[in-house]
């Protein structure tokens, strides 16, 4: 059965990071006789400079026919000065809203042999592995009314609306649950309901919800606490679930726990399990085409896009142990070396050469 995986290299380090995935993936499927084929599209800024719009019809039209998605990075400087709306982030919360792809998740493990590139000490860290639940099509990121305005008065007012409703909340905390059943059985809700009614209705429905699952602890943690937590006691938590914005905060301090966020992948799904992979880093303009970028979490993220949407979890734990492998063996990039000089690192494709020889 034909595969087709859209990819979406957009902009900076992107293009470097995303072809040394496909580099895994060809290698994986054909070891495991996947009949993958993979189509490429303009997404973010360099779909704004060769197509004038950051999710044009053509990327759209692609994306609604792939079975699969995987995203090196969008934005950066050089478009900084386009109007709000016509940003290249605005393609990927398009993308993210027009596929339905309301659940993310942001794994933050750490690899034995990076516990002295993270920036707590080894035995805070050592063992690490939590789970972001991040609802991803909600929240102050969509909701309405926004923008700026200017009064009568000459002042201007910027708007955000941070908008929840019950199913959204019931459909991503159930997610949640079903996560936490598989692992250690623990979730804990993410919120800020002393303050903002979303969130007060935010707990109220993850409460609701906890009747179908009594075999998980559900617990609750207000936001500020919960960052402050991660770095003070991380291996408190199992699985998290939280909405965009707080999501979005709490995956980027846990990456760091994991010694860079050059590792960190992750996944955006839909209802049917289609869906959207990228690292969970940015497009790091500044070290765009120098060959140095950390390709592995966006190798990793390959990994979820095989075990999720194409459901070939061989092949997605190969590739896992591909990773691990090649730090067992001391194999690092800038970002990740913590006594190495510069000069013993390697650069993005001789990482993707050492993940394909691990293979």
């Amino acid at each position: 059965m034909t595969r087709r995986i859209l990819l979406l290299p957009g902009d900076g380090i992107g293009p470097e990071v995303v072809r040394q995935a496909q580099r895994v993936l060809e290698s994986v499927g054909e070891q495991h006789a996947l009949d993958l084929v993979f189509e490429e599209a303009n997404l973010g800024g360099v779909a704004i400079d060769r197509e004038g719009a950051a999710y044009p019809a053509a990327t759209q039209a692609l994306a609604a026919e792939a079975d699969a998605i995987l995203l090196g990075a969008v934005g950066g400087p050089k478009w900084d000065a386009l109007p709000a709306g016509e940003r290249p982030e605005r393609g990927l919360l398009a993308i993210r809203s027009d596929l339905d792809l309301f659940c993310n998740f942001r794994p933050a493990i750490l690899f034995p042999e990076l516990a002295a590139a993270s920036s707590l000490r080894a035995e805070l860290v050592s063992g690490l592995d939590i789970l972001i639940v991040r609802e991803l099509t909600g929240g102050i990121y969509f909701g309405q009314p926004r923008g700026i305005s200017t009064g009568q008065d000459g002042v201007r007012e910027g708007v955000n609306t941070d908008r929840y409703n019950e199913t959204e909340i019931l459909r991503i905390g159930r997610l949640a649950f079903e996560a936490a059943q598989k692992r250690g059985g623990r979730l804990c809700s993410v919120d800020k309901a002393n303050v903002l009614e979303v969130t007060m209705l935010w707990r109220e429905v993850m409460e609701s919800l906890s009747a179908d699952f009594p075999d998980v602890a559900l617990s609750h943690m207000y936001v500020d606490n919960a960052a402050m937590q991660l770095v003070r006691e991380p291996k408190q938590f199992d699985v998290i679930v939280t909405g965009n914005l707080f999501g979005d905060i709490l995956s980027d301090i846990a990456a760091m726990l994991t010694g860079s966020i050059g590792m960190l992948p992750s996944a955006s799904l839909n209802a049917s399990s289609a869906g959207l992979y990228e690292p969970v880093h940015g497009s790091a303009p500044d070290i765009a085409g120098q060959n140095v970028a950390n390709p592995l979490a966006t190798i990793l993220s390959a990994a979820m896009l095989l075990r999720y949407s194409l459901h070939a979890g061989d092949a997605a734990d190969q590739i896992e142990r591909a990773v691990a492998s090649v730090l067992a063996q001391g194999m690092r990039t800038s970002d990740t070396a913590v006594s190495q000089s510069l000069d013993s690192t390697l650069g993005t494709s001789e990482m993707g050469d050492a993940v394909l020889a691990a293979l």
